[in-house]
């Protein structure tokens, strides 16, 4: 298979899909890898490392698109990436169809199959795929909150971890998942005063033995939540419903109640946001005030460390990258129904349950789809 891996041109984004070690694992298997020029340079990685390996170097994305059987990116194509899919190609990246209609109506137009990193699962009900990006986010998100709340960003003038004889910032971590556990972590070690809110009860009983007095953790009732959020300094959203549009837990109306230059990071914006008031925003332009309380809400916080996140990520894709392309994408879907579960998009239909109830759109079961093709 010829594989292919274009520079990524969403803002401020300096990831990139195919390590060089990813390169040589891949033409060691036999395929042939096709970089396009400066891909990697975000990361750290040069093009003559790219070639070193035995990868060929292009000079634009277009060779890319044109050539490759299956496209490698980190995040979802923008538009004028989308139009030179084409039917029958395969793109393995991340999409977050959920909140993006236009996305999704173009990656059906275009006829290819494309298989969503984030809704790849495991045998354990994981999603490996979303986990290195998820720590990687969850250990950012306290960093950029203690800087949003910096006076002169806007926020409440709170250093989060205090000082002896003045209190540390109150951080209230919605969800107690990958991404809310590596923020309650992080958090508490600054100092903060950290709580963890769940609706899980396995889940807060399983962070109150591994971590004790850590932090805190209460139970995620309506009540709770609000309660919380009125005392916090810093609210962290971590809530995830793989494939689906994340739930709105906080509402505008809320904020009146929350102490004024008060920080909301928004870890979940890639599915929409679990704040009413969320919408997403760019490294460039990070920060924005509605009511009084600012907001993080970087669409791909994990690009502001690329190159570990790159490497993290690119652990972690590797062997569903190679098995798309040794078996091809249907034996391979066939093979492994954890890599099924990663089928978004195939041959002009949606082939993902929650993204087409996200949308209002009809969708397919992915069975079919494969027993077709």
């Amino acid at each position: 298979m010829l594989i292919g891996c274009p520079k990524e041109i969403k803002p401020q984004e300096f990831r990139v899909g195919v390590t060089p070690a990813a390169a040589m694992e891949a033409i060691g298997h036999g395929h042939q890898v096709i970089i396009e020029r400066g891909a990697g340079v975000g990361s750290g990685f040069s093009d003559e490392e790219y070639e070193a390996y035995g990868a060929q170097l292009v000079d634009t994305a277009e060779e890319v698109f044109a050539k490759a059987d299956m496209i490698v990116k980190v995040k979802e194509p923008q538009a004028v990436e989308r139009a030179m899919l084409r039917e029958g190609q395969l793109l393995f990246t991340y999409l977050h169809l959920a909140p993006d209609p236009e996305q999704t109506k173009d990656l059906i137009a275009s006829g290819a199959t494309c298989i969503a990193y984030e809704t790849v699962t495991d045998r354990m009900g994981g999603l490996p795929l979303l986990a290195p990006m998820s720590e990687v986010a969850g250990r950012l998100a306290p960093q950029v909150g203690a800087y949003t709340l910096q006076k002169a960003n806007g926020g409440r003038g709170v250093l989060l971890g205090g000082v002896p004889g003045v209190a540390p910032a109150e951080v209230v971590v919605i969800g107690g998942g990958v991404v809310g556990t590596h923020a309650a972590r992080i958090a508490a070690g600054m100092g903060a005063s950290v709580t963890v809110l769940d609706r899980s009860l396995p889940r807060l009983r399983y962070l109150d033995d591994a971590f004790g007095s850590v932090f805190q953790t209460r139970y995620a009732s309506a009540s709770n939540t609000a309660e919380m959020v009125v005392k916090a300094d810093m609210v962290i959203g971590a809530v995830l419903i793989p494939g689906a549009a994340a739930p709105k837990l906080v509402s505008r109306a809320q904020l009146s109640h929350m102490k004024p230059g008060a920080a909301i990071v928004d870890v979940a914006i890639d599915q929409g946001g679990c704040f009413e008031t969320s919408k997403a925003t760019t490294h460039q332009d990070p920060i924005y005030d509605v009511d009084g309380i600012m907001h993080y809400c970087v669409a791909n916080m994990p690009g502001a460390v690329a190159r570990t996140s790159t490497i993290a990520l690119g652990n972690a894709t590797l062997p569903f990258m190679l098995a798309l392309a040794d078996k091809g994408w249907r034996a391979a879907c066939l093979a492994d129904p954890h890599l099924r579960a990663g089928l978004n998009v195939h041959a002009g239909q949606l082939t993902y349950a929650a993204v087409g109830e996200a949308l209002g759109m009809d969708s397919v079961d992915p069975m079919k789809v494969l027993d077709a093709a």
